[in-house]
């Protein structure tokens, strides 16, 4: 098998996942086919609906006679007319509510193999979310036992093993490694049907979240069971890959229709709110005068329409870097999705590890929840610890204003410059952002309204009172014009201040960017800026007359040159934003090529998706620099796809 890192944003990734029978393009939804019932054929949803991949259970062609000599005969991709991936799911669901049933683990596993499933599951020990922590931990002893067992019997089929553990977090997490330590290739979180049925989606959150910190990360994530949209953008973001569900059918039978936003009866509607191919072609009227057999089907195909066009949107924000801002605004389609989205608070630590160091497209505000971002919490935990307060005694505080802050407070700025040496911070919704860092991501890249809600407002005013305690100025005051002027006057000797926006700038973006102390490669140097004409911002640093850094206008943040970099390993100790790769490909990077996830030794545990570092070789010799796709445990972990994309090299 092969799996690949194309695009992320945190832990939402788009990957492509290589079988026997083609690639799959991932997240991606594996619409359930029972053989025996075949609402939609999967030739159909190949032809009309652009299905790569598709589920099946070989429990139930194994128990039907016709099927499985069909089966083991020609293979399941004959018996289902279907020549893209077929999963297959062992009956774990059958033998957990129909316990009567024996299925034999081994016995299953070796079926799947021998009629030619892609893709085959263990048979795993359905954990329920009411299970006490001895119940769950049999489930999960038993689960990892037949993992092992089924290794002997999978042939060439890639083997799903399915991460159980009930709702007790240490449990899932010891059920991902042990399984992740096995020679597996997908897996599925199991045990969450009863979660998605009765919208306990704040457990479901705990439960992927737990599952995800001891699963390989090179590994494709499933989540059984979940074929309804609503869930898809909250499940992506946590890092689930796959989907199945069997709902598109179903609840065609009850009439039901899927949207993005929740599920409506046929009967309560007077207009299809859908332009999706079947409901551009027919009326609610029409769908009620036609037979059961002919609505279901039409009904099937909304379905499936719906939950495939959402897995389409979930991509895109995935591509333009606004998957945080989709959940958010999802969650609202119900109260539990909006409780499981204030849950995701709890696991900010290890969300901030995924996320991208900037993104492409702004942070919007969506809401209260919208604070809780793991970018917002990065930006306060680094102005915490890494900014730098410029050496003066006097601090000035301005309240949000228009952006870029600099420009907007320059009269004022300009006035307490002309009679004493200050620095100048302003009260946002991020925190309190020194004037010289208001270009920084996510800074200026942020639409935030001018009134936030009440909940907010309290902690972003905790967390001005928390720099206020830490300043270190012996004098801090708000600015409030001509007033703020006439005090500074009477209590500190007229003695004109030198606030050169353009060095602090640059010192605090390299503090900020590559860790404490990265500042210091300016001192003691000729330093030169090259800026644009047209906005007069900085976008060249030239040091001792040597390329150095170049400052993005779309984050700013500093693209890394070579020289830079030689400059930072003299100021940051390994192994602070290196990448070491093996010594044979480090050369080929000195050459401009990329690094592979699969040559990388180790990194900084510090190092995020999308920073700048430099990739060195055993020796701890600079090769070149580039910027990351995967943090240090991806890195590690993944076999295939690129790890650095290099920027600049010796060649």
């Amino acid at each position: 098998m092969m799996f690949e890192l194309k695009e992320r944003d945190g832990l939402a990734r788009i990957c492509e996942l290589t079988t026997r029978h083609g690639k799959v393009s991932t997240p991606a939804l594996l619409p359930v086919v029972n053989p025996n019932y075949l609402t939609i054929t999967p030739a159909e949803m190949r032809d009309r609906f652009g299905v790569q991949a598709l589920i099946t259970n070989s429990y139930i062609i194994k128990n039907t006679e016709e099927l499985r000599v069909r089966a083991l005969e020609n293979g399941v991709h004959s018996v289902l007319c279907f020549d893209g991936t077929v999963m297959t799911d062992s009956g774990t669901f059958q033998d957990h509510v129909y316990g009567s049933r024996q299925i034999d683990p081994q016995e299953i596993v070796k079926f799947q193999a021998d009629i030619g499933s892609d893709i085959g599951t263990i048979l795993d020990v359905f954990s329920e979310p009411g299970f006490t922590k001895e119940e769950a931990t049999r489930a999960v002893d038993v689960t990892v036992e037949r993992a092992k067992a089924a290794m002997a019997v999978k042939g060439d089929m890639l083997l799903a093993g399915p991460v159980q553990g009930g709702l007790h977090g240490e449990l899932r997490q010891r059920c991902a490694k042990e399984l992740s330590a096995l020679d597996m290739h997908v897996h599925p979180i199991g045990g969450v049907v009863p979660l998605l049925e009765s919208y306990k989606y704040q457990d479901l959150v705990s439960v992927i979240v737990e599952s995800k910190k001891g699963l390989d990360p090179s590994r494709p994530v499933h989540l059984f069971g979940a074929g309804h949209p609503m869930v898809f953008p909250l499940a992506v973001l946590l890092g689930c890959d796959m989907f199945d569900s069997a709902s598109y059918a179903k609840y065609a039978r009850e009439d039901r229709m899927m949207f993005s936003t929740g599920t409506r009866l046929l009967g309560d509607l007077r207009t299809l709110p859908c332009h999706c191919p079947m409901c551009s072609r027919t009326s609610v009227e029409e769908l009620k005068q036609m037979s059961k057999m002919e609505r279901t089907k039409r009904l099937a195909e909304h379905n499936l329409h719906t939950c495939l066009h959402e897995i389409e949107v979930v991509k895109n924000a995935i591509h333009e870097g606004s998957i945080w801002e989709l959940v958010e605004m999802r969650a609202r389609a119900h109260p539990m999705l909006l409780e499981a989205l204030k849950a995701l608070a709890k696991h900010k630590g290890f969300l901030e590890r995924f996320e991208p160091a900037s993104r492409r497209a702004a942070f919007f505000y969506c809401g209260p929840e919208s604070y809780d971002r793991p970018t917002v919490t990065r930006y306060q935990e680094r102005c915490y610890t890494r900014y730098r307060k410029p050496k003066t005694r006097v601090l000035v505080g301005f309240e949000e204003g228009a952006k870029p802050y600099s420009r907007t407070y320059k009269g004022a700025i300009d006035a307490v410059t002309r009679h004493v040496d200050a620095s100048f911070i302003v009260a946002s919704f991020f925190g309190p952002v020194p004037v010289e860092l208001d270009e920084y991501y996510p800074i200026a890249q942020s639409v935030i309204p001018k009134e936030v809600d009440a909940e907010v407002k309290d902690k972003m005013l905790a967390v001005m009172e928390n720099h206020a305690h830490g300043h270190g100025y012996p004098l801090a005051l708000m600015w409030e014009g001509e007033g703020t002027l006439e005090f500074l006057q009477e209590m500190i000797p007229g003695s004109p201040g030198a606030f050169d926006l353009d060095k602090l700038r640059c010192r605090a973006v390299l503090d900020m960017q590559f860790g404490k102390g990265a500042g210091d490669i300016l001192e003691g140097k000729k330093i030169e800026l090259v800026k644009s004409q047209r906005t007069g911002k900085i976008r060249n640093v030239l040091i001792n007359g040597l390329h150095a850094l170049s400052m993005r206008a779309s984050d700013g943040r500093f693209t890394l040159k070579l020289e830079g970099a030689k400059l930072l390993m003299e100021v940051l100790p390994p192994p602070h934003m290196r990448v070491v790769t093996e010594d044979e490909p480090a050369d080929f990077a000195r050459k401009g090529n990329n690094v592979f996830a699969k040559f990388v030794t180790e990194c900084d545990p510090e190092i995020r998706p999308g920073d700048d570092v430099m990739v060195v070789n055993t020796k701890g010799e600079l090769a070149a620099v580039g910027r990351t796709l995967m943090n240090r445990e991806e890195m590690l972990a993944f076999k295939r796809g690129i790890a650095v994309r290099v920027k600049d090299s010796e060649d």
